[in-house]
């Protein structure tokens, strides 16, 4: 077995394990500072709004040795705004110019039809308006809007409310990271761009439900034991599904930064960066929220539950009383017939190691540890 697979397989038996609930500060710190960059990116930089949202015209030539630099000087001394070229495979170019009126774009034609030696009907042109961008953004919006309803009702019919809310703050976390990232690279916000950040939604929730559901079975009749606080049991759910995120989203990551970086870097498609890098951002971001937000946020809230702050002081009475019963030398409770329905061996969730063993190990199904009197 491999060396990520045996870490798995430990990880799921609860032998090894990382405290992600008990720092679940310093995850809320760092993400709060992620959230507050994309913020003030987005304030102060703003979306560069595609031709589909914010008008304008698209240009395309026939096949020309004119390069990409000279056409788009050429548009934009033309047209007095900003424009993008794309050389496509029959080398012929599609400029792109937002914010032109009629009369603009026709200057804008003829400009770049004398550069190129052809008649003026030779260079075709495309009029977008903003009311098709309007009209996207809006069924966009009500999508994202539904969407949003939607999950929350069935985690909350599924599983509890308190996951429900988890779930919706990570995912609002990973679409305020992902838009505030667009707005400090500053790639075009295009239809694509909404194509991915409807589509990273479910891979957003895919690992927290993962979590979620592992979390509800662990969990079951939890007050009936004194062994295990809530967020101990949350943190060994999310640590037996730890290489499973792990792996699902590199998996996932992989093909995606081969669009961003070799489609949309090296080739220069200008569509596939704009999806590319909403997938990208998207799914690390989604990964990292269903880890270290989603699951210490649902034990936050657990914890608040009178019946889950009864269970811990009944927990720590227990150590507490366990510590002095073995500063005195005698046997703990629940050592010899393994209380509460635990095995012998189990630590609490969150240690990093090999899990405590007893010195015995049973002897003909008597149950009796080695070195102890008969």
């Amino acid at each position: 077995m491999s060396r990520l697979g045996s870490l798995g397989a430990r990880l799921y038996r609860g032998e090894v394990g990382y405290d992600f609930v008990g720092k679940r500060k310093i995850w809320y710190g760092i993400s709060i500072l992620i959230t507050i960059t994309a913020i003030v990116g987005l304030a102060v930089r703003g979306l560069n709004m595609g031709i589909e949202f914010s008008g304008g015209a698209v240009f395309t030539t026939p096949k020309t040795a004119v390069t990409s630099a000279q056409a788009r000087q050429t548009a934009q001394d033309a047209s007095g705004h900003t424009a993008v070229v794309q050389k496509l495979g029959n080398d012929t170019l599609r400029i792109q110019v937002s914010d032109l009126t009629p009369d603009q774009s026709r200057k804008t034609q003829q400009a770049l039809a004398k550069k190129l030696g052809v008649d003026t009907d030779k260079v075709n042109t495309d009029i977008v308006g903003p009311s098709w961008g309007d009209q996207i953004a809006n069924k966009a919006w009500w999508g994202l809007g539904i969407f949003m309803v939607l999950v929350v009702i069935y985690l909350a019919i599924a599983f509890e409310w308190r996951m429900a809310v988890a779930a919706l703050i990570a995912l609002v976390h990973d679409l305020t990271i992902t838009v505030g990232v667009y707005a400090l690279v500053g790639f075009e916000v295009t239809p694509g761009t909404v194509i991915g950040l409807l589509t990273i939604l479910g891979y957003s929730l895919y690992d927290t439900v993962v979590v979620f559901d592992g979390l509800k079975e662990s969990s079951k009749d939890l007050t009936k034991q004194t062994r295990f606080t809530y967020s101990e049991i949350a943190n060994r759910s999310l640590n037996s599904t730890l290489v499973r995120s792990i792996n699902t989203t590199v998996v996932a990551l992989l093909p995606v930064a081969g669009l961003l970086f070799i489609g949309g870097g090296f080739l220069g498609a200008g569509m596939l960066n704009d999806i590319s890098l909403a997938l990208f951002v998207g799914l690390a971001a989604g990964a990292y929220s269903s880890i270290f937000i989603a699951t210490p946020l649902v034990a936050d809230l657990k914890e608040r539950d009178p019946q889950m702050q009864a269970l811990a002081k009944r927990v720590r009475a227990r150590r507490a009383g366990e510590a002095a019963k073995a500063d005195s030398g005698e046997p703990r409770d629940g050592e010899e017939h393994g209380e509460d329905g635990e095995p012998q061996d189990a630590a609490p969730a969150g240690v990093v190691g090999q899990r405590g063993r007893t010195d015995g190990r049973n002897r003909g199904g008597r149950g009796r540890s080695q070195g102890r009197r008969r």
